[in-house]
C-alpha cells in the first residue's frame, strides 16, 4: 500500500511540475496510434496508389478487402491462413520471434496465424465427407454388433449360493 501512496503522490507531483508531459504519458499508455488505423477505401486511382505506397506493396500486388462495412478500409488483403510454423525457421528475418520482416503487411486476422496458436500447415489427408463416412461406418458397425449379440449374454460362471441349514450350528464362540 505504501509503494501505491508513493506512486501516486509521484504521479501528481509530475502533474503540477509538468502537465503537457502527464498527458503525453497519459496519451501513450493507450497503445494505440492514428497511423494504425486505416483510411478510408480507396475509390480512385490515385487513392489507390497512395495505400499501396503506404503498405509498401507495388501497385499491381495491392488488393484492399471489399467495402462490405466490417471496417477494414483502406488495409491490403495479403495471403492469409499460413500460420508462422510453415514459415523458414533458418531464413534470416527481420523479427525471428514472429517470422516476419520490417514493413510485410500482414494479416487482417494476424492475431489467428501466431505460433502460440494451432494453424494447419498443410491441407488434410483425406475430404471431410470422407471422415464423415468413417464416423458412420464405425457407429453402425458397433451398433449392428450390439444387436446381433444382444441376445448372447456373458456372465462370469459362479456357483449356486450356500446357506447353512435350518438349526445346525456351523460355529460357536464359546470356548
Amino acid at each position: 500500500m505504501s509503494a501505491l501512496m508513493k506512486s501516486a503522490s509521484l504521479a501528481q507531483k509530475v502533474w503540477v511540475a509538468n502537465p503537457l508531459l502527464a498527458r503525453l504519458a497519459v496519451r501513450n499508455l493507450a497503445g494505440w496510434n492514428k497511423d494504425y488505423k486505416p483510411a478510408a477505401y480507396p475509390k480512385t486511382e490515385k487513392e489507390r496508389l497512395a495505400a499501396a505506397k503506404k503498405y509498401y506493396l507495388l501497385p499491381e500486388e495491392y488488393k484492399p478487402y471489399a467495402d462490405d462495412g466490417l471496417g477494414y478500409g483502406d488495409y491490403p488483403k495479403v495471403g492469409g491462413g499460413w500460420g508462422a510454423e510453415a514459415k523458414d525457421t533458418y531464413y534470416p528475418w527481420d523479427f525471428p520471434e514472429h517470422k516476419r520482416n520490417l514493413h510485410e503487411p500482414v494479416s487482417v486476422d494476424h492475431d489467428l496465424y501466431g505460433e502460440d496458436r494451432y494453424s494447419q500447415a498443410e491441407p488434410p489427408r483425406f475430404s471431410n465427407s470422407y471422415y464423415f463416412v468413417s464416423f458412420l461406418g464405425v457407429m453402425s458397425g458397433c451398433l449392428a454388433l450390439y444387436y446381433w449379440l444382444e441376445d448372447k449374454k456373458m456372465y462370469r460362471p459362479v456357483a449356486e449360493k450356500q446357506y447353512p441349514g435350518n438349526g445346525a450350528k456351523h460355529y460357536t464362540f464359546e470356548q
